[in-house]
């Protein structure tokens, strides 16, 4: 963010999307900071992170797209512990939540890259995705943001507050993935296979 201002704020969110263990929760915060040092504007780090996220969620979008439904049950057939009716269930869930879950998706930890992948595969309308992911992104960032400038050199208590929030829905979706493999392993089968 230094050598580049905004725009690195904004790789390095993009950068984020593609890869969820970089943390948003820290480069965030961070780009406030730099914002209040003077090193770059407030609004061109809430412009360029914005980009940078829907930049990112459009690649993982690709993604998703170019995978296809197809080659998605294809993957599943080959995994264990993956039933083919799990993917159908998925699918049904998105097409009913898909909108609610790009937007609220944005704002949470590892989630907010991964729901990209469904929304391509599913084929959501791009300009559609593209405006939920704008919107729940420049909420979500403009908020860290914020709050990185706010703080000034005590940005990083910005951090260690959301990092309790991220490791509550981490540790969520360990306890869901864990009670899945548990009726997995009671109940196993392939499930049934797509007309």
């Amino acid at each position: 963010m230094e050598a580049l201002g905004a725009p690195g704020a904004g790789a390095a969110i993009a950068l984020e999307n593609l890869f969820p263990p970089l943390p948003s929760e820290v480069i965030l915060p961070l780009a406030g900071f730099t914002a209040a040092q003077g090193k770059m504007g407030l609004w061109a780090a809430l412009l360029w992170t914005t980009l940078g996220s829907v930049v990112g969620a459009l690649a993982l979008y690709g993604v998703g797209a170019a995978l296809g439904r197809e080659r998605l049950i294809a993957l599943a057939v080959r995994l264990p512990l993956v039933k083919v009716k799990d993917i159908e269930k998925t699918e049904r869930w998105f097409l009913r939540h898909g909108a609610k879950a790009v937007f609220l998706g944005r704002m949470i930890p590892v989630f907010r890259s991964l729901i990209s992948v469904p929304a391509g595969v599913e084929r959501m309308s791009v300009p559609v995705f593209t405006v939920l992911t704008t919107v729940g992104s420049a909420i979500w960032n403009t908020l860290f943001v914020l709050a990185g400038y706010r703080l000034g050199e005590d940005w990083e208590r910005v951090t260690e507050a959301v990092g309790l929030y991220s490791k509550a829905v981490i540790g969520f979706a360990a306890l869901a993935v864990l009670a899945f493999l548990a009726v997995r392993v009671a109940r196993p089968g392939s499930g049934r296979r797509r007309a």
